[in-house]
């Protein structure tokens, strides 16, 4: 199901958010809703709480595939790369944000079974900022230039 992306203003984007401890029907019909709205919204990730859900949920959709996080970490990260971010929750602007260049996360997936994966350049771009949506920041907290879009 497609639902409304919540947009900034939203006390529910400057949660932190809850760790997921029942892996049932419940989190797959989130996760099922997420890619729905994701992919309606042609947006390279959405965190659950962008979605209006204060849970330690996203789903990125990068050229890399389709990935889904439950309780992500970071790790660890190297390098640096400065570039161009908006987001689903902040319509019509855009702004510059220096992230790692390479980071190495660890999730579950939605049965609870445990991974690590390590994400470069767009694809630890996308990851970092739908990790930040899980602790209330916004790219904006880190942006510099930030414009209208064109």
């Amino acid at each position: 199901m497609i639902r409304e992306i919540v947009q900034v203003g939203d006390p529910v984007l400057r949660k932190h958010c809850e760790k997921v401890t029942r892996f049932d029907g419940a989190l797959s019909a989130l996760l099922d809703d997420i890619r729905d709205t994701l992919k309606d919204a042609q947006g390279a990730g959405l965190a659950a709480p962008q979605i209006g859900v204060p849970l330690r949920v996203v789903a990125v959709d990068v050229e890399e595939g389709y990935f889904e996080f439950v309780n992500p970490v970071l790790v660890s990260e190297k390098g640096e790369q400065t570039g161009p971010e908006g987001c689903l929750s902040i319509r019509g602007k855009a702004g510059t944000v220096t992230r790692p260049s390479k980071v190495k996360i660890v999730y579950q997936d939605r049965s609870g079974d445990r991974y690590s994966l390590v994400a470069r350049d767009f694809f630890a771009r996308a990851v970092c900022h739908e990790l930040d949506h899980l602790d209330g920041i916004l790219y904006t907290d880190k942006a510099t230039n930030v414009r209208n879009e064109e």
